[in-house]
């Protein structure tokens, strides 16, 4: 148990240009506007908007609005948790690699099981939802036109980070345009006032009106902080972001910000201009849209969710890939598996472990996957439940003096939100925490047989030790290369730099 609460010490700073089993660097090739079209684009305000949030109006109606914000809230306290471990760990294993350093190596390996859950379901699953917003031009096979989907992204996520940032960016500007359309319209076709945001009212059996208790919004929170989830993208490109200490942070707060209000100005359009609750509680957004227009613009407005889709896939497919080169480069995996997943291709881009996330992507497409986003939902919590946990290690030595972003409120934040995420998971149903549950379990069950046995030669977490300068107080920046989370020695030099500047 030591291994889930407790740091590994011993770190050893290896060259990104030493030998062959040294770790791999990614190009710092993006800034903040890149960063954020990025994460952006990986949120999907317009394919959230259309795709989950339907799900949401489904069981709480006229509460739905609410509840995402409220979970909004919610994620600004995650966003600060996220901003000062990102700042202080920039490393393109996201997640994992925060909490293996401030946590304990065993709680940073069940962090990127429940992450390489989410984002290996999650693009598939909206990708499928591609073909029912084609269908004003053409009809096509959900499976089919998923799994294109997910195809056409994995070519893209072979590209260049700046030109992908670049392409993501113009399917960003008709999302957006998108989701204006709806709220203009929903708030010109408004049938009821603002108080309804908190009537807590949805369509039950037999055409009656039924209460959203606080119950159900509690069971929705998990959703809804999955609705806005895509901000931590920001976290994974840092490896590859140009003065990461400063912008991983704006990056974080800048997309958590946006994003609410793209998502959350509709939801509440859509909520007064559903001309009643039956409508409403259908979720059925195409349709509202082409009543309070026409068939045009209900064409248009779906042409721009299914670009939206697309543009979802391909962050999703850059973000996921870049997880997986980092847990390959952080010998997660027997070594030949590691030397495949770990390959960078001309464009510096992870071109194996790309390719090993978007055809099984593709291949998802055609499994039924009814149940996922309740699992989801799960993993997403429990993922933020660990990464509060390592905010609130965050400050104690060796990092209490690190060159890092700061949140506001420290302790409180982290320990407030440890008690909210541990109630909403209190709230799920049995089977979505079963599942979620059984995949830990396996992971674990790896752990205990394969890394715990190898801990001086595998799960060595690597962590980007250049990049310093920009904080007052901070050392020249003139180390360059990684520290190993799990060496095993305490008294090695370290290699690929000075150690003039302080550690990371």
């Amino acid at each position: 148990m030591t291994d889930t609460l407790t740091p590994v010490e011993g770190a050893v700073v290896e060259a990104s240009d030493g030998p062959q089993d040294s770790p791999r660097k990614l190009k710092r090739s993006i800034g903040v506007v890149g960063g954020t079209l990025l994460t952006l684009s990986c949120v999907t305000p317009a394919s959230t908007l259309f795709v989950v949030v339907p799900d949401l109006f489904g069981s709480l109606g006229t509460a739905t609005a609410l509840t995402i914000a409220i979970g909004s809230l919610l994620c600004v306290a995650v966003a600060f948790c996220y901003s000062e471990l990102g700042t202080l760990i920039p490393s393109a294993g996201g997640e994992y690699a925060m909490v293996s350093t401030l946590a304990g190596r065993l709680a940073g390996w069940l962090v990127f099981v429940l992450s390489v859950l989410v984002v290996m379901i999650v693009p598939p699953v909206i990708a499928m939802g591609t073909a029912g917003y084609l269908a004003p031009i053409v009809r096509l096979d959900p499976s089919l036109a998923g799994a294109g989907v997910m195809l056409l992204a994995t070519l893209a996520g072979l590209l260049d980070l700046r030109a992908n940032a670049w392409i993501t960016g113009v399917f960003l500007v008709l999302e957006v345009i998108a989701a204006a359309v709806v709220a203009v319209l929903g708030f010109a076709h408004a049938e009821r006032g603002p108080a309804s945001l908190v009537s807590m009212e949805v369509a039950g059996a037999d055409g009656r009106t039924d209460t959203v208790t606080a119950l159900l919004i509690v069971s929705g929170l998990a959703i809804a902080l999955f609705v806005t989830q895509g901000f931590s993208t920001a976290v994974y490109l840092s490896e590859e972001m140009e003065h990461p200490r400063r912008n991983v942070a704006r990056t974080v707060l800048a997309t958590l910000a946006i994003s609410a209000v793209i998502i959350l100005v509709p939801v509440a359009a859509i909520t007064l201009g559903a001309s009643d609750i039956g409508e409403l509680t259908g979720g059925d957004i195409s349709s509202m849209v082409t009543a309070w227009s026409n068939s045009a613009v209900g064409t248009f407005v779906s042409l721009c969710v299914a670009l939206a889709i697309i543009n979802a896939g391909i962050v999703m497919v850059i973000q996921n890939s870049r997880v997986l080169f980092a847990s390959a480069r952080d010998k997660a995996w027997p070594e030949p598996m590691n030397q495949v997943l770990a390959r960078l291709g001309r464009f510096g881009s992870p071109w194996v472990a790309t390719l090993a996330v978007g055809i099984p992507g593709a291949a998802l497409c055609f499994v039924n996957l009814d149940t996922l986003y309740g699992v989801t939902g799960v993993s997403v919590t429990g993922m933020y439940l660990l990464v509060a946990v390592a905010a609130l290690l965050s400050r104690r030595a060796p990092h209490k003096h690190t060159p890092a972003w700061r949140m506001p409120l420290w302790p409180a934040m982290p320990v407030l939100l440890i008690a909210v995420l541990v109630y909403i998971l209190s709230q799920q149903e049995a089977s979505h925490l079963l599942w979620t549950g059984g995949t830990t379990a396996v992971a674990t069950l790896y752990w205990a047989l394969y890394l715990r046995p190898r801990r001086h030669t595998r799960w060595l977490v690597s962590i980007p030790t250049d990049e310093q300068a920009p904080f007052r107080g901070a050392g020249p920046s003139s180390t360059c290369g990684y520290r190993r989370v799990g060496a095993t020695s305490h008294d090695e030099p370290a290699v690929g730099g000075s150690q003039n500047g302080p550690s990371s």
